[in-house]
C-alpha cells in the first residue's frame, strides 16, 4: 500500500518506472484480461462498488459509510461486502464487532460493521448471499472493482485529489492496478476526494469518457476537539501524511509523528515505545479510527487504548444530492438489469 510503496510511484515517472515497464506490461495484460473476460456473478439486489484505480488509501471506507447512511435514509437495508484485507478468516463470515478482532476480519470491516451488516470473504458472491439472508437489499462492495467477481450495478471510483494515479504506471512500476483506459471502461462515476491538483489528468480522462465527476472531502467529525493540543501522532494507513495534516488543520500541533505500514498490527514493544515517548515529551497520543480499531478487543492494553485520542472522520459530498443520486442510479440500474433478464 502507499506507506509500503516506493515513493517514486507518487512522483513523475523516472528511470525506475521505465525500468520496470516490461513487468508492468505483463501485469497489466493479465489484470485487464480478467476485467474484460470474467463472468461476473449476478445477485438479485443492487450492487454498488466503491473502488479505486490504484493501490493505497483514497477514502473508500468513509465514502462507503456515507452511502450506506444515504441508502438507509431511503428505506433500504444496506450491507457491506469486504475482502477483509489483513484478516485471517477465509470462509464467508458476518462481522461481530463485540468478539471479532482486526487480526481476524481486518480493520476496515470492523469500522463498516458499526453502520451496517458486513460480510468478509474473498468470495464476493458467497458474502452477498450471507447479507441477503440477513435481510440486506442494497449491497455496497468496499473495493473489489478489479476482482471482477460480482456484477456491479454502479462502479464508483474514488480518486485522491492530491495523488491522482501517481506516475500513471501499472504495478510494479506504479500504483495502478490495471491500465487506466481499461479500468475507465468499467467505471460508472468518479469521486474526487479533496481539492488538490494531482488528480486533474485522470479526472479529465474520465470526463472525456462521459463519466460524471463528483466532489467530496474527508472532514473531522468534531474539529474543535483537537484545538491547541500537542500530540505524538502515529498511523499505519495508506497516506499517513494526510492524517498528520488534518490534525494540524483543526488546530492541533503534531510535535512528533510515527508512520507504519498500511494495516499494520502493532507489537507490545511498539506500543510501549509510543507511550513512553509521548509521556516523556508531555504529549498526547493521537491516531486514526482505522488504527484504533486494530487495538481493540484485547489486542492492546486497556490503559493504552483509553489514553488514545482518535481522529474520527466523515465523508462530505460537495452537494447534498450527490449521495442520493448515486444510490438512486444504482437501484435504477438493478431494475433495468432485472427487466432485461
Amino acid at each position: 500500500m502507499a506507506s509500503e510503496a516506493p515513493p517514486f510511484w507518487w512522483e513523475k515517472a523516472d528511470w525506475r518506472a521505465y525500468g520496470l515497464y516490461p513487468l508492468s506490461r505483463i501485469y497489466g495484460f493479465f489484470a485487464g484480461r480478467r476485467m474484460v473476460n470474467a463472468k461476473r456473478q449476478r445477485v438479485d439486489v443492487p450492487v454498488l462498488c466503491v473502488g479505486n484505480f490504484t493501490v493505497g488509501g483514497t477514502g473508500k471506507t468513509p465514502l462507503a459509510i456515507a452511502l450506506a447512511r444515504q441508502a438507509a435514509s431511503m428505506q433500504l437495508h444496506p450491507g457491506f461486502l469486504s475482502r477483509g484485507h489483513g484478516g485471517s478468516i477465509t470462509e464467508p463470515h458476518l462481522v461481530d464487532r463485540e468478539h471479532d478482532s482486526a487480526r481476524q476480519v481486518g480493520d476496515e470491516p470492523l469500522l463498516l460493521a458499526a453502520h451496517a451488516p458486513t460480510a468478509v470473504t474473498p468470495h464476493r458472491a458467497a458474502g452477498a448471499a450471507l447479507l441477503i439472508e440477513k435481510g440486506c437489499d442494497f449491497l455496497i462492495m468496499d473495493d473489489g472493482f478489479q476482482s471482477a467477481q460480482l456484477h456491479m450495478d454502479y462502479a464508483l471510483i474514488v480518486v485522491d485529489g492530491r495523488y491522482g494515479v501517481g506516475n500513471g504506471h501499472v504495478l510494479p512500476a506504479g500504483p495502478l492496478r490495471a491500465d487506466l483506459a481499461q479500468q475507465v471502461r468499467f467505471a460508472t462515476g468518479i469521486v474526487r476526494m479533496g481539492e488538490d491538483k494531482g488528480s486533474e489528468a485522470v479526472v479529465r480522462q474520465a470526463a472525456r469518457a462521459g463519466l460524471p465527476i463528483f466532489e467530496a472531502a474527508i472532514r473531522p467529525s468534531k474539529p474543535k476537539t483537537y484545538k491547541d493540543r500537542r500530540f505524538l501522532a502515529f498511523a499505519g494507513i495508506g497516506h499517513p501524511e494526510k492524517f498528520f495534516g488534518t490534525v494540524t488543520d483543526v488546530g492541533g500541533e503534531v510535535v512528533m509523528s510515527r508512520t507504519f505500514p498500511d494495516h499494520h498490527f502493532y507489537s507490545n514493544e511498539e506500543l510501549r515505545e509510543l507511550s513512553s515517548t509521548a509521556r516523556a515529551a508531555g504529549l498526547e497520543l493521537i491516531t486514526t479510527a482505522k488504527d484504533a480499531i486494530r487495538l481493540h478487543n484485547g489486542i492492546a492494553p486497556q490503559e493504552f487504548v483509553e489514553s488514545l485520542v482518535v481522529l474520527e472522520i466523515n465523508c462530505v459530498f460537495e452537494t447534498k444530492q450527490t449521495a442520493e443520486r448515486i444510490v438512486s442510479e444504482t437501484v435504477a440500474a438493478w431494475r433495468e438489469r432485472r427487466l432485461q433478464a
